[in-house]
């Protein structure tokens, strides 16, 4: 029989079977969605050299070229290896060329004869050069080893990572190993600087990889998988952010709406303090504030009014009372009379500034100090011995409070998205007002169920006291925690679901979301040097 608090929350369960089924809900974490990618590495100083050698070496021995070739390549395709899988299909040669790249075994100078009693004519310095002091390129172009030095000196110190060949209209680029030795032995600062640049280019030249937005800057840079633009990070400093747009982690809302309430944001004090302290000229629908004691005030405009209620009035007037005007008795609002269209917009945002503040708000608290209560209650409980193995485990109570920030950070950035998709600032494609309203309503609907569920979630963890609770009861209130985390996950989904297929679809230029993770942005794992 299912007691009328099982009943309001909406599930039930019979005591035989409780603490196996709540087992089996929160004892392990949900499996990850189909797409996931595991592959998110962070990189540091040290561990740059590693990261930047596994993909040289990847094309190096799939297209069978030089470290040098390999790095062009990637830096021609922003070091994405998919997108060389993808122009291989044109064929070896095609890409190389399109890349700027000549192997030496098309080159028959290149690979001749390097005799060292042969005499060479240098077209740099006009001076004929023993064979031994040349330097010749995959391309066939030779030049005096002094030629190539001052060749690679001015390159690098204009900041160039990739040094082509010096004759006119090669478009060759010069071997790593060349550049390295020949400024090593007469520039070995310039040298070092040489390497920089080429483990820099792994960052600067890379579509996967940017740096941790952090403030104080920790120093890593983050890797995703190839083609995941549009993902959430969290970097072992404990930042999450936005691998698109690099601001914090803010789905379901898009990255160009997020940009627009930023921006919008320092108003929203301001917005509150107009709508509490100031009241709409009747004529220029411009704020007033009061600064007298007289309930008659006059615009700038000319336009006298009532403070009372805001109605227009003439200029004539005692301490008393305003010559022609009473407003004494309650009026009900005439559909004729004319919209304050700018207090109104201001009313709205207001709506929704409050509810995304309010839920941010609340996942700050509940991260700062329902945490580390939930937290100490664990750890006491793990050190009853003189309760049974499975009440002591208390890892569900840890696992469902990751769930309730997720959720709750969710809710509130959809009050953001709702606030910009509903209220006609995005440009829609023609005719699709009608579905629009459909969405509205499926998506509020979501969002309203959501929002009860959260605050029922956080209601239940504020409440578990498993140090003092019978064991009985633990095994109830892990239940309902089992529950209350699957609904909050699907309605998240479900709402994911609806901005991405239901209604950013309807909008002109085409925006994408992150998409959903139950336990918040995917953790970047330290690479390994």
């Amino acid at each position: 029989m299912a007691s009328d608090d099982e009943e309001e929350y909406g599930y039930f369960y019979d005591d035989d079977d409780a603490e196996e089924d709540a087992a089996a809900g929160l004892e392990q974490a949900p499996a990850p969605p189909p797409g996931r990618s595991a592959d998110y590495r962070a990189i540091t100083q040290e561990s740059l050299p590693a990261a930047q050698k596994q993909d040289l070496s990847t094309v190096m021995n799939l297209l069978n070229v030089k470290q040098h070739q390999a790095r062009a390549l990637l830096i021609h395709h922003r070091w994405r290896i998919d997108g060389i899988y993808d122009r291989l299909d044109k064929g070896r040669e095609c890409m190389l060329r399109d890349a700027g790249i000549v192997l030496q075994e098309n080159n028959m100078a290149a690979a001749g004869s390097t005799t060292p009693w042969r005499i060479v004519h240098c077209n740099v310095c006009f001076e004929d050069i023993s064979m031994g002091v040349v330097l010749t390129m995959d391309c066939g172009h030779c030049f005096c080893n002094d030629c190539w030095t001052q060749h690679f000196y001015a390159a690098v110190e204009s900041g160039k990572k990739q040094i082509r060949c010096m004759e006119v209209n090669c478009p060759a680029f010069c071997d790593e190993e060349h550049v390295r030795r020949l400024l090593g032995q007469k520039y070995p600062e310039m040298a070092k600087r040489f390497n920089r640049f080429l483990l820099e280019s792994y960052l600067e030249d890379n579509d996967s990889v940017k740096w941790c937005p952090s403030t104080p800057n920790c120093g890593r840079a983050i890797r995703v998988g190839a083609g995941e633009r549009y993902c959430e990070v969290e970097c072992p400093c404990g930042l999450s952010f936005c691998f698109n747009c690099m601001a914090q982690a803010h789905s379901p809302c898009p990255c160009t709406i997020w940009e627009k309430w930023n921006a919008k944001r320092s108003e929203g004090e301001s917005i509150k303090w107009i709508l509490a302290n100031t009241k709409s000229c009747p004529k220029c629908f411009k704020p007033i504030e009061k600064n007298g004691g007289c309930n008659l005030v006059r615009c700038k405009c000319g336009q006298c009014m009532c403070w009372l209620c805001g109605g227009g009035t003439g200029l004539e007037h005692t301490w008393t009372s305003i010559a022609g005007h009473s407003c004494n008795r309650y009026k009900e609002e005439s559909g004729g009379k004319t919209a304050d269209t700018s207090r109104e917009q201001m009313q709205r945002y207001k709506h929704y500034y409050d509810r995304f503040k309010i839920h941010s708000d609340s996942c700050g608290v509940e991260k700062q100090k329902l945490g580390p209560t939930l937290k100490e209650r664990v750890m006491l409980l793990e050190a009853d011995l003189q309760r049974p193995l499975s009440i002591r485990d208390g890892d569900w109570l840890i696992r469902a409070h990751r769930r309730l920030l997720v959720s709750r950070q969710v809710l509130s950035r959809s009050y953001v998205f709702a606030y910009y998709m509903f209220g006609g600032d995005l440009r829609m494609q023609p005719r699709v007002r009608a579905g629009l309203g459909v969405a509205k309503n499926l998506f509020e609907d979501q969002q309203e169920q959501l929002e009860q569920h959260v605050e029922r979630l956080s209601e239940l963890l504020a409440g578990a006291d498993v140090v003092v609770m019978p064991e009985a009861e633990i095994v109830q209130a892990k239940q309902k925690a089992v529950t209350f985390v699957k609904t909050v996950e699907r309605l998240c989904g479900e709402m994911y679901k609806c901005i991405q297929d239901e209604l950013v679809t309807l909008l002109v230029e085409p925006v994408t979301i992150a998409p959903y993770r139950p336990d918040g942005p995917d953790n970047a794992e330290e690479l390994t040097a």
